[in-house]
């Protein structure tokens, strides 16, 4: 396979860099979102009637860091990295004392083109040996999605047979949560 040409490499800096400079002027911000897809619906949803809040808490020249936090459970946090040919996304998991979880940064790479607003990350090689070690099989296909606008930011986890939808109303911000364990 041969390089990318200079100009889909510029372009592609230009795509993850446009993600982040949509996330930027939400900085210090908390947002409450609703989930608007999740099938198949498990029974022991964990995110079933609870308070769902984003917060763009950390935000470095490179990366963003957008704790994502469930009723009072404040493991989650969405990692935003620039690359040098682009843009990551990974799922930072924390226990209650700060200490990592065994399943924690996983996620992928921006997928390259894409519609206007939407970001689509594939799990990358090493969250697929991540959930392969961990006998989550079924997560290996996962693709990860964000979207943003004026309006909302949706963030998205689809795979064959699932697909889980939160969005959030970025025309309304609410008060930040506590910090995420381990933040």
């Amino acid at each position: 396979m041969r390089p990318a040409p200079q100009a889909e490499l510029a372009a592609e800096r230009a795509r993850a860099g446009e993600l982040l400079e949509r996330l930027r002027p939400l900085c210090g911000q908390a947002f409450a979102g609703r989930i608007v897809a999740d099938t198949p619906r498990s029974a022991d949803d964990p995110f079933i009637g609870k308070t769902l809040i984003m917060h763009v808490r950390g935000c470095e020249a490179d990366a963003i860091r957008v704790p994502f936090q469930v009723g009072e459970d404040r493991s989650r946090t969405w990692v935003f990295q620039r690359l040098a040919n682009g843009l990551s996304l990974k799922h930072d998991h924390r226990h209650r004392d700060g200490s990592e979880d065994e399943l924690t940064m996983y996620g992928g790479e921006l997928k390259p083109g894409g519609a206007p607003g939407r970001y689509e990350f594939p799990a990358d090689p090493h969250s697929r040996a991540l959930f392969r070690r961990l006998g989550r099989e079924v997560s290996v296909p996962n693709v990860w999605a964000v979207e943003i606008d004026a309006q909302r930011f949706v963030y998205e986890l689809a795979r064959p047979g699932r697909l889980f939808r939160v969005e959030f109303d970025l025309t309304r911000p609410v008060p930040a949560p506590p910090p995420p364990w381990g933040g």
